[in-house]
């Protein structure tokens, strides 16, 4: 007879739990989801604890990510919004860009653009 370690339900329990969040994960890539969304879900997934889709959203705000071109981006706590930096840049001939200005940082994103006719009244989170 087979005997069962007393961690097996518990290491089972976590498994089909990150069954789950592995199936989510790869349905990201095949949506060909950028790698700061899949870490920004991966993050949120471990400061969780769960793979319950309220108890992951709540765990997302405030999140802080290195990003590839070297900033920090941070996820607004109330809103979800990206603090990201800004580039402005010019294309070449070679279909490259040419970096002319950024931010020093990362800027909280506007969650409701002034531009645009009914957003005034919306409120700025």
């Amino acid at each position: 007879t087979m005997t069962i370690h007393a961690a097996h339900p518990d290491i089972i329990k976590r498994l089909k739990r990150a069954q789950g969040h592995l199936k989510s994960i790869l349905t990201m890539r095949e949506e060909e989801r950028g790698c700061l969304e899949i870490a920004q879900q991966l993050q949120a997934v471990e400061k969780a604890k769960s793979t319950d889709t309220d108890k992951v959203i709540a765990a997302m705000g405030g999140q802080k990510f290195a990003a590839p071109d070297g900033f920090t981006i941070e996820m607004d706590p109330t809103n979800h919004h990206l603090h990201k930096p800004v580039f402005i840049g010019e294309i070449q001939a070679d279909g490259q860009f040419n970096t002319v200005w950024k931010s020093k940082g990362p800027i909280r994103a506007q969650p409701w653009s002034p531009f645009i006719k009914g957003n005034e009244g919306k409120q700025s989170l």
